[in-house]
């Protein structure tokens, strides 16, 4: 078996896997001899000194001076140890592997580090152990994590057939439950989120008390569009697994429902109780993001820093404060930022980003050159499986063909993908390509069930402009600025233009007001007419984020009927 290139696995730790309490978490069985490491050599025979026979008066009397010796070295070891010495000794510190494995059966982020010491551990096992479907599953699922965190989407394949592997050796069905969750994650980090609901609710109508059928499950409605079966599962899932993880889905849940300050408290509440400095940066990581979706830059700048100084090398946090930073007008940092991110996680959406900074700063041969590394490793990533339609529809939108983002994300659509993300940009796209009627719909699903976003506003905002809809246009473009003033390099002008235009007002432009006309002399009131005075018209959409009331949208066309083409 191959181990992974970019940091080889450490050596086989003495910390092998102990057996679990949990009956679904993938682990080795356990033999005299340890997996991967060297049994210890058996100790010498002695050879006995040629030496007369002893008779039985002898040996009675060599035994009990032999007790009483004994009795009396115990008694003195006893007293002059002293209290603090008595207690047990500390157990000792997991290694690598143990740490992985605990992570992972806890449902929290490993190191890469450990990660790479479990899967050079049970690569070891499995190439002496082929028939021990268990630590497949473990192997296939480790692949899965190391190819989404380093962006090795070559891993996606290897994951594939060590999960298949594994059920080879023991189908699903008779208990290998543990792989078809593996196939899940799997499906997920490809962007296939049919595939993965669908081994998923298989996990789940088995085993419903699983808790590792959650998380995939919450990641694969969540790609769909189905925003209220992923809070049933959030909380089928901290009914069941409690602790870091599952308040770290609940804050996500809140965020997509638009609840901010609630997602902030139940993430800072997280963040509190993480145990290792993994599940710590990532709580801190997911702070930023949250302060950034709320258009506190230096906020997110701090929680950020906070993530980077528990995991200098995060990549996540590393492109995040750039895009903080670039919202400060701290742009030398902020590609300093992006190159280091990239020199980790050579992310296309980190290269959309960074290209967007170069060419805000008028720099077109470096915004160019990403772009050009975007395509490039979009390309690549479709050869293994991956499905990139949204991040290519939204580049080509914007810089590229936008009849070809149009037919990619329409397919997208067609696939069951209805998820917020995926209506913004089909919206935009059509927009871009001059339909902005067959826009509007998609565009207000997508403010409607996006959280409260910047972007998704801004984009409602224009599409709308586009219509004469200038009123409403009006609301979300102010709704925007208001949200994050700087949500894009580019997009963020953009949208404070338009609103200039309009006679909008937004953070930190407010509209001129003009002086009160010369008071008139009183003229005769009219009489009042019978008839009822007009009600006014409808309000169109739904009211922008922290208002209240209830309004009906309007009725979206057939084609966004989910599972309709």
């Amino acid at each position: 078996m191959d181990v992974m290139p970019q940091q080889p696995p450490e050596s086989p730790q003495s910390d092998h896997t102990p057996p679990s309490s949990d009956p679904y978490v993938a682990c080795p069985p356990q033999t005299s001899s340890l997996p991967g490491s060297e049994p210890p050599p058996a100790p010498a025979p002695a050879t006995p000194a040629e030496l007369p026979p002893v008779s039985l008066h002898t040996t009675l009397r060599r035994a009990a001076v032999g007790a009483v010796a004994a009795a009396v070295l115990v008694t003195g070891a006893v007293v002059s140890v002293p209290d603090e010495e008595k207690e047990a000794a500390p157990p000792p510190v997991p290694g690598p592997v143990m740490r992985a494995l605990t992570a992972t059966n806890a449902g929290a982020p490993a190191s890469l580090a450990d990660l790479t010491a479990l899967i050079g551990d049970r690569q070891s096992w499995v190439g002496t152990h082929p028939s021990d479907a268990r630590s497949w599953a473990v192997l296939g699922s480790a692949y899965v994590e190391w190819g989404r965190r380093s962006a090795d989407v070559a891993y996606y394949g290897r994951a594939e057939q060590a999960l298949r592997r594994s059920l080879d050796v023991q189908p699903g069905d008779r208990g290998n439950t543990a792989a078809w969750v593996g196939l899940a994650a799997l499906a997920n980090a490809r962007h296939d989120f049919v595939t993965a609901k669908k081994w998923g609710e298989t996990v789940r109508a088995r085993r419903p008390k699983d808790w590792t059928a959650y998380p995939v499950l919450i990641d694969a409605y969540n790609g769909l569009g189905q925003y209220a079966a992923a809070g049933r599962a959030v909380e089928k899932l901290t009914a069941l697994r409690s602790g870091v993880p599952a308040l770290s889905w609940t804050a996500q849940m809140y965020r997509n429902a638009g609840r901010r300050e609630d997602a902030r408290a139940v993430a800072q509440d997280a963040a509190n109780r993480a145990a290792t400095p993994a599940e710590k940066t990532d709580c801190l990581f997911r702070l930023g993001e949250l302060a950034w979706e709320r258009g506190e830059s230096e906020e997110a700048v701090a929680q950020y820093g906070a993530a980077l100084r528990t995991d200098r090398a995060h990549p996540p946090s590393l492109a995040g404060r750039a895009r903080a930073l670039a919202a400060l007008g701290r742009t030398h940092e902020a590609q300093r930022d992006y190159r280091a991110a990239l020199s980790r996680l050579p992310s296309p959406a980190y290269m959309l980003e960074l290209g967007e900074l170069y060419e805000s700063l008028g720099l077109g041969d470096e915004s160019r050159g990403q772009y050009t590394k975007l395509r490039r490793t979009l390309t690549q990533e479709s050869g293994h499986g991956v499905d990139e339609s949204l991040l290519l529809g939204r580049f080509e939108a914007d810089h590229g063909d936008a009849s070809r983002a149009v037919e990619l994300l329409r397919a997208e659509w067609d696939r069951q993908h209805h998820s917020a993300a995926v209506a913004d940009a089909l919206g935009w796209a059509l927009y871009r390509s001059g339909d902005s009627q067959s826009a509007l719909a998609y565009a207000q699903q997508a403010a409607d069930t996006g959280g409260g976003t910047a972007l998704y506003a801004y984009h409602l905002g224009m599409i709308e402009r586009g219509l004469g809809n200038l009123g409403p246009a009006r609301r979300h473009l102010e709704e925007a600025l208001r949200t994050n003033p700087h949500f894009s390099p580019l997009d963020a002008p953009s949208a404070q233009k338009a609103l200039d235009q309009l006679g909008g007002t937004s953070a930190g432009h407010p509209q001129e007001v003009p002086p009160a006309p010369e008071p008139m002399p009183p003229a005769e009131p009219p009489q009042q007419s019978p008839e009822p005075s007009e009600a006014p018209p409808a309000q169109q959409g739904n009211l922008a984020a922290g208002t209240t009331g209830t309004t009906i949208a309007p009725a979206p066309p057939a084609s966004l009927a989910p599972g309709s083409s």
